[in-house]
């Protein structure tokens, strides 16, 4: 066996091509586009803003009105080797209208750089955001990060930072994690149509995959997962969270029905829709204690 009960990449192939699992995925990509560049032409926002030495370390910020307003950084999908920031605006459209500030992060790319190379620029995101004195309203003392697919396992990784020890910031800096679509064990990926470009070895399985580094603290974390996703995207989410509840860590799952891998976000685009209040919810939740 290739992993679990897979024995052929085409097994594995059938469970995370996510473009493959539905007849025609270009009205789902026009949606993104379309909606993004809505929310960049309707919301105040600060576009490529840098954060990092290298030319992709860039941030685009959509601000809410109140100074203290809660920061979600959100971390785009993609499988780590394509998209951008951009075809991702469409994220704060439904939360700045709730009094959120939403910072969508844009990084570097597989084969170009490693996966460790792209938690690093996450991670180096998220102290910027900390560390900064901002010209926009946000509270770096309210940080929480959401992504999606594997900006899903980019939240994992965030999760687990030492951010004490490898970053000089308070432990707690991130308040709570909210991953959609996750990758949280990156083992069958190895087997799958996306090697070629992601290159993934053994040891990087070992470190990148949010499964095999729970943290001994951290905020409390959410997967949320589409209804409609193949068996083995579902089963990723409930895994990790099971994980993660087994390390004595606040966690929570849970399915969105009828939804694909691609609608899993597009919520977020209206402010009253169930993701956006599932999340406002969960801000809340998570500064209450």
């Amino acid at each position: 066996m290739l992993y679990r009960n897979f024995s052929t990449q085409q097994e594995i192939d059938d469970q995370y091509d996510v473009e493959r699992s539905i007849e025609d995925p270009k009205p789902y990509f026009e949606l993104f586009v379309g909606d993004s560049a809505k929310a960049r032409s309707e919301l105040e926002c600060l576009l490529d803003v840098p954060f990092g030495p290298t030319v992709e370390e860039t941030i685009d910020i959509f601000p809410a009105r109140d100074a203290d307003a809660p920061i979600l950084v959100f971390i785009h999908g993609g499988y780590w080797r394509r998209l951008s920031s951009k075809e991702f605006s469409l994220v704060a459209r439904g939360l700045v209208a709730h009094g959120i500030t939403v910072a969508i992060t844009n990084y570097a790319l597989c084969p170009k750089v490693t996966i460790g190379e792209i938690t690093r620029q996450s991670r180096a995101a998220v102290a910027w955001l900390a560390r900064g004195d901002h010209r926009f309203a946000g509270d770096r003392e309210r940080i929480f990060v959401s992504g999606h697919s594997a900006g899903g396992q980019q939240v994992g990784r965030l999760l687990s930072t030492a951010w004490e020890t490898d970053y000089g910031l308070a432990a707690d800096v991130i308040k709570g994690g909210f991953a959609i679509s996750g990758l949280f064990d990156l083992n069958p990926l190895r087997y799958s149509f996306l090697q070629p470009m992601i290159q993934i070895d053994q040891q990087t399985i070992q470190r990148e995959s949010p499964i095999f580094n729970l943290p001994l603290q951290a905020p409390p974390m959410h997967a949320s997962v589409g209804g409609a996703e193949s068996e083995e995207f579902r089963r990723q989410s409930k895994s990790y969270v099971d994980a993660w509840q087994a390390a004595g860590l606040i966690g929570a799952y849970s399915e969105q029905p009828g939804r694909n891998h691609f609608t899993a976000i597009t919520d977020f685009a209206e402010a009253d829709s169930p993701l956006c209040k599932q999340v406002l919810n969960f801000i809340e939740e998570c500064e209450r204690g």
